[in-house]
């Protein structure tokens, strides 16, 4: 399967329905995006902090190694301030309130990013579209091979609140388990809420809600299940950039276990 630029796709078991997303752990951002950006070096830095999932791509490769029937991965080499894969590229998007669509032009703090009259086309023909014809494909592939798919979107976020969260007055669980009514079956957050018991509290669209499901099957295709995991980041990291922990270790033996149930 060919894959864009930004896209790493890490093969599983031939028989294994269970892709898991990583949209958002990367930090690299290529220098003719990077000149578009208002902030200077540490600024972006401090900003590649707060808005990278840190570790999420360690927290799915370990994961794959202890499940027996070995998940595919689905990994964004890009950081999400060069495009965003999980919004929508539309009107459809609430996060461009806080201009944080597809394309960001404001920080996590609310500062502006990239200047007012900035053209964000050539990014979303670039990255955006490729990447989901890409998760697409990889979702279609699962469907011929074993006529079903489980996407885990997996993810971090931050123990206090951020500026640009729109819903972030809500409970912060150590994990949050973001459902989405038509794609995700009530065994399957039974399942997840059971595998991640152990950490201190398991909630369910708080403070992040939904999941992520390509468009051309999202709200058609019952075949396509989804689960969003959203991991608080001082279970397992030291915040807001720093290294992972032990908690890392534990994560991931609970998400193999979650893997297993669904294989």
């Amino acid at each position: 399967m060919l894959v864009p630029e930004s896209v790493e796709l890490l093969a599983g078991a031939a028989d294994s329905p269970v892709l898991l997303h990583i949209p958002h752990s990367a930090r690299a951002i290529p220098a003719e995006v990077r000149a578009d950006l208002l902030l200077d070096d540490p600024e972006l830095e401090r900003e590649l902090d707060a808005i990278t999932d840190a570790h999420t791509t360690r927290l799915a490769e370990l994961a794959a190694e202890l499940a027996p029937v070995r998940p595919w991965r689905f990994v964004n080499r890009l950081s999400r301030l060069v495009v965003d894969p999980e919004r929508f590229p539309d009107e459809r998007e609430e996060m461009n309130a806080v201009g944080m669509g597809a394309v960001y032009t404001a920080t996590t703090d609310r500062k502006p990013l990239r200047a007012r009259d900035f053209e964000p086309n050539p990014l979303l023909d670039r990255y955006f579209h490729p990447y989901a014809r890409a998760m697409t494909k990889a979702v279609c592939d699962r469907l011929a091979a074993v006529d079903r798919a489980v996407i885990i979107d997996l993810h971090s976020y931050p123990t206090e609140r951020l500026p640009y969260e729109l819903h972030g007055d809500g409970l912060r669980p150590p994990i949050c388990l973001g459902v989405d009514a038509f794609h995700t079956p009530p065994e399957l957050l039974t399942r997840a809420a059971g595998a991640f018991v152990e950490f201190g509290g398991v909630g369910v669209n708080s403070p992040f809600a939904g999941t992520y499901v390509p468009l051309d099957f999202y709200g058609r295709e019952p075949r396509v299940a989804a689960l969003m995991v959203e991991i608080r980041r001082d279970t397992y990291m030291t915040e807001p950039g720093g290294p992972p922990g032990s908690g890392i270790d534990r994560l991931a033996a609970a998400l193999a276990s979650l893997i297993t149930a669904i294989s």
